[in-house]
């Protein structure tokens, strides 16, 4: 497994090793990276959860020759020169090549002439020194075989499942179809004006290089084809691929020759280029797969570690028009206070009656902040909020809406707010999102966010897993409240998971807060390894010690304790005391399990205990005189922010119902490799608009500079 692994990674051999064993010990990514970094050498989150990638690949593989070794020996045909090879295989793709010939098949042409008896001239032919096959056919005959020409065929055919079982004839056309195979698509006749498939019109007669062929067109093409709009087929050269095979295969010139040529062509059109092919395209879509989950766990990421305002007392508004806009108001906790509807839009238009509400509820709970949903109506909602006159200055934000919908659906949501329909929960879930989005936005299935791209299109499993390590990164990284956090939040902690998290809230609600971290061992089934994992990422506000608010370990509370006592400083008075941190000798700290990596880290937080790593939301405003898409005219510049990052470009919201694409050609004036580079998701930027499609609502847009 190491071997493998550092094949892969280039990682250094004893970091591997020691990594494996912590991995094996239920150690959890966050806390292997960020308390063990002794053992791992400093290794990062991404470098050890390559480690878990390859360790799980090697496991697979070691499984399957396990499965395939079985195989062969209930069929007694392992031999000592077949198990060697299978051993020394570290390829899934060659060990199915190792174990086709053995591989109980389907009833097929080759197994139905084998039993007519024609094995013995498929051999005679192969050995290319029979000048008079025809004659040496007839001797095949019986009651099935009724004539020269049928043993022929069935000895071609035997030929021809010998040809597709040749590793080194297999891999040759692997090697062209990976090297100059194009991907081509025709759209199918009778669905050609139908008004669904319009969207992948560009590839009803499409050809290129499936190897240059991007991650996001190919799930477009497969997309189109899974929906019946167009016929796909990877084509190469067949007289070349047919050349190659022949010249490894073909030594003669003789009658034996012409069989075999035309075996040759039999496995090629009929078992090689369609297993070959599949196989190819296979691969091509694992590979956009990966690039498609990338993208999503990189936007992701981003908007989980969005800006948050705080623990403020918020105002939120999920706008409408006919239905009214709901209205609630949150405690700097999110609590719900209180909740309406106002009707200040059309048809009923009651403005008046809305600004006197808003304005009054401001004032009687104290609002700090107003959080407006940006779905429809939100401009306008906008628009007259910012008309009134609070007797104290409130911040207007405008908040992304995506998935709000599907969480107040959802069995968390009724949980939270058994007593009130939809939506007051989606209200309260986007003032939620204004105070802390990674809090609330957990509680969504993170396909719904709506910053993935094809995400219903990749392998669903993979990207669950991608996904749920971005989030546990993301609540690990930030740290968590344990005395204000939902039962969502805490079940990403290290360590904890859905089960310990509601034992955890079902403790609190019976017992009240925790009041330090050894309180939380009393948590029914939290034994002390959950502890180990989790309890540095959970933080007590207001402990009698201090550490228990950061991300000091409780098993490095000793160090710090020794450290007061050398420098004479109380702990309370060590914190934030950066004058005499940054004199402690380190070293002298030092143990056989503590290096200086963890001492450094202990320093670190001590110098600015649980400070979050997010910056702090920002206010922002859309420009007033554009309302729809026909108000946009090329060469305005317009403030904007990225609402979803792709491998071609980006999305940009305009404050309007169409959001603008930035191609990656227009991101900057030099080669862009790779679009998080030039932009990130929710930065606020100001674009330059290029082209304006009405019809087919496309906006083309260019970077002129952030914000």
């Amino acid at each position: 497994m190491i071997k493998y692994i550092l094949k892969h990674t280039q990682l250094p051999e004893l970091s591997v090793k020691n990594t494996i064993e912590l991995l094996n010990q239920d150690c959890t990514i966050p806390f292997i990276s960020r308390y063990r970094k002794e053992k791992t050498g400093n290794l990062d989150e991404v470098q050890i959860g390559a480690i878990v990638t390859y360790k799980a690949q090697f496991e697979a593989l070691e499984k399957r020759k396990a499965a395939i070794l079985k195989a062969l020996q209930e069929q007694d045909v392992l031999t000592p020169e077949l198990q060697t090879k299978i051993a020394a295989t570290d390829n899934l793709t060659t060990l199915e090549d190792i174990y086709l010939p053995f591989k109980k098949k389907r009833k097929t042409k080759a197994e139905t002439a084998i039993k007519n008896g024609l094995e013995p001239l498929a051999k005679i032919i192969m050995a290319q020194r029979n000048d008079e096959i025809e004659y040496t056919a007839s001797r095949y005959l019986n009651d099935v075989i009724i004539n020269e020409d049928l043993a022929l065929e069935g000895a071609r055919h035997i030929i021809s499942e010998w040809i597709n079982e040749r590793t080194d004839i297999r891999n040759g056309i692997r090697h062209q179809l990976e090297n100059y195979a194009l991907i081509t698509t025709k759209v199918i006749g009778t669905k050609k004006d139908d008004e669904k498939a319009q969207k992948f019109r560009d590839y009803f007669d499409w050809s290129e290089a499936l190897k240059r062929c991007p991650s996001h067109r190919l799930l477009a093409i497969l997309r189109a084809e899974k929906e019946g709009f167009i016929r796909v087929k990877i084509e190469i050269d067949n007289d070349r691929a047919l050349d190659k095979i022949e010249n490894r295969i073909i030594k003669s010139n003789n009658a034996c020759a012409q069989q075999i040529e035309l075996a040759i062509q039999d496995a090629y059109k009929r078992l090689l280029l369609p297993s070959l092919s599949n196989e190819l395209l296979k691969n091509a879509k694992e590979k956009a797969d990966a690039d498609a989950i990338a993208v999503f766990s990189k936007n992701l990421k981003q908007l989980l570690l969005g800006s948050p305002l705080g623990e403020k007392r918020i105002l939120a508004l999920d706008p409408g028009f006919r239905t009214g806009c709901k209205l609630v108001c949150l405690d700097a906790q999110g609590d719900l206070l209180h909740n309406e509807t106002i009707y200040p839009h059309a048809p009923q238009n009651k403005s008046t009656e809305a600004i006197k509400k808003i304005s009054s509820l401001a004032d009687a709970y104290k609002i700090e902040a107003i959080a407006i949903g940006n779905g429809t109506a939100s401009r306008e909602t906008e628009q007259l909020v910012k008309r009134i006159q609070f007797k104290n200055p409130l911040e207007v934000f405008v908040v992304s809406e995506a998935g709000a919908s599907i969480y107040s659906a959802s069995k968390i949501a009724r949980d939270e707010f058994p007593n009130y329909d939809v939506t007051v929960r989606g209200a309260v879930s986007i003032g939620r999102r204004l105070a802390d989005p990674l809090a609330e936005l957990v509680k969504i299935d993170a396909k719904s966010i709506g910053v993935g791209q094809y995400q219903h299109d990749v392998d669903q499993s993979k990207l669950k897993q991608s996904l749920d390590t971005v989030v546990e990164s993301c609540v690990n990284a930030v740290g968590v409240n344990i005395n204000t956090a939902s039962t969502s939040l805490l079940s990403y902690v290290s360590g904890i998971g859905p089960k310990l998290a509601e034992n955890i809230v079902n403790y609190r609600n019976e017992n009240g807060a925790f009041t330090s971290r050894t309180a939380i061992k009393k948590v029914p089934r939290l034994g002390g390894k959950a502890f180990e994992q989790g309890a540095a990422f959970l933080r007590i506000k207001n402990a009698n010690n201090p550490l228990d608010d950061s991300a000091v370990h409780p098993e490095s509370y000793s160090i710090v304790q020794q450290i007061t006592k050398d420098t004479k400083v109380p702990i309370e008075e060590l914190i934030g005391n950066k004058e005499v941190l940054q004199k402690i000798e380190l070293e002298k700290y030092c143990t056989d399990t503590v290096g200086l990596p963890t001492l450094q880290d202990i320093v670190k937080e001590l110098e600015k205990p649980g400070l979050d790593i997010r910056e702090k939301a920002k206010v922002f405003s859309f420009n007033q005189n554009i309302r729809s898409i026909t108000d946009l005219v090329a060469g305005q510049l317009l403030p904007g922010i990225v609402n979803n990052i792709t491998n071609f470009g980006c999305f940009v919201d305009v404050g309007i119902k169409e959001s603008g694409l930035i191609h990656i050609s227009n991101l900057s004036d030099t080669f862009v490799k790779d679009v998080n580079e030039h932009v990130s998701l929710h930065q606020q930027i100001v674009v330059k608009v290029l082209e304006v499609d009405v019809a087919r609502k496309r906006i083309q847009l260019a970077l002129h500079k952030n914000m």
